[in-house]
């Protein structure tokens, strides 16, 4: 169970990153509220995940799903360019998270 809330909690990471910046520093309502909604249930569940998982694989697996989810809706959805080297450099932000869940 920490581990999927693990995973969940990584997702909320880029919904309240994304949220963060179709905020336009807070004036606008919607996206503020989703930020502060997100980011509250991305910190509880962290912290939740860290009962159980240690510090450092925690940490990096939560940041990495964060850091891939917001770099591939930012690719798919707003716009930001989609090249093979960026693309190759997410595959190995999962590649070690993925390394990072299995050696654990």
């Amino acid at each position: 169970m920490p581990w999927l809330v693990l995973i969940i909690s990584g997702l909320l990471e880029s919904v309240w990153a994304i949220a963060l910046s179709k905020s336009a520093g807070f004036t606008r309502a919607t996206p503020s509220v989703v930020f502060v909604v997100g980011l509250i249930g991305s910190m509880i569940g962290l912290g939740y995940a860290l009962r159980t998982i240690p510090i450092g694989t925690g940490y990096a697996v939560w940041v990495g799903i964060g850091v891939a989810g917001t770099a591939l809706a930012g690719m798919s959805f707003l716009g930001e360019p989609a090249n093979a080297l960026r693309i190759l450099s997410l595959l190995l932000v999962i590649a070690g998270v993925v390394g990072l869940k299995l050696f654990h």
